[in-house]
Order: structure tokens, then sequence, then C-alpha cells
């Protein structure tokens, strides 16, 4: 509870003021806790920043390992990743985070290290709907790599339109530019 009011109090402030522009004294302060209680729970101002991530992560792996096992690994994916649209938050707050995560150079990669998570944690629930190979790890790894990357093209696109298109519209516009039979 205290991890997730820290998440959404940073975010706010890291929206009105800025990321490089907020110090983590003043998260505590707003949030009514003292800084070393935050240092308790985030590493630093990146860790605060990019919490959400690995609880997404988390999310859509739980999704992804329901989905029926005779499903296409693609489908499973996009079905999974729709746990993202279930996230309880306002479409102008997501663009601000959108807009916030690819803004910031270090925030920028700080996101791709994270996605770069949950290809571990992807890759395991899709090779079991491979077609059985030497090479089926690998290829559940491209897979669940490639998507991630779709996910996050979908992302960078539907905010630089301002979020006045449907995500879901821009991830499958994405998969068809790379799974387009040559």
């Amino acid at each position: 509870m205290v991890r997730s009011l820290l998440a959404r109090t940073a975010t706010e402030l890291f929206a009105a003021k800025g990321y490089d522009d907020t110090t983590l004294e003043e998260v505590a302060t707003a949030a009514g806790v003292s800084r070393r209680t935050l240092f308790n729970y985030f590493r630093n101002k990146e860790d605060l920043a990019l919490s959400g991530l690995a609880e997404q992560g988390e999310l859509i792996a739980a999704r992804l390992a329901q989905r029926p096992a005779d499903e296409d690994a693609w489908a499973a994916l996009r079905a999974a990743f729709q746990v993202l649209e279930e996230i309880d938050i306002t479409p102008e707050r997501r663009l601000e985070l959108v807009k916030l995560l690819f803004g910031n150079e270090s925030l920028r990669a700080g996101h791709a290290e994270k996605q770069a998570r949950w290809q571990d944690l992807f890759a395991p629930l899709i090779e079991p709907r491979l077609p059985d190979s030497d090479r089926r790890t690998l290829q559940a790894r491209a897979i669940a790599a490639a998507a991630i990357t779709c996910l996050q093209a979908a992302n960078e696109e539907w905010a630089r339109l301002g979020g006045q298109a449907e995500l879901f519209d821009l991830y499958d516009a994405a998969v068809h530019a790379i799974r387009r039979p040559a």
C-alpha cells in the first residue's frame, strides 16, 4: 500500500514539475512519509519512476499463463497485453506516464531494461506453444522480444498522437509490419 502510494505520488509530481525537477524529498513529503521510508521501497528516483513496469510484467505473465495452451503464441501475447488496458488509470494520466517514460533518456533506458526482464518472464510461457525443435527456446525468446518491441512502438506512437488512437490498433499494425509474409 505504501509502495503504490509513493509511486502514485511520484507520478503526479513528475507530471506536474517534470522528472528532473522533482526531488525524492518532495515525493516523500507529499506522500506523508520520511525519506528513509521511501528508500525502504525504492533504490533511487529512476526505480521509483519505473516501479509500475515490473508489476505490469508480472500481470502480463500471469495472464499469459492463463491463456489456452493451444492458442498461437502471438494471439496469446496480444490477449495477455490487454491486462494493461485494465489498469485503473485515466487516458490522460496514461499519456502523462508514457510521455514521461519516453521523454527522459535515463527513464527510457531503464524502461528498456525492465522490458528486457519481461522477455525472461514471457519466453518460458511461449515456448510450449511452439512446435518441438532444438531452436524452440530461441524462437520463444525472439517472439517475446519482438512482441514487447511492438508494444513499445505502439505506446510511443500512441503518445505521439496525443492518445488519439486505440493502442491495440497500433500494436496490431506494428505486429503486422514484422510478421508480414515475404
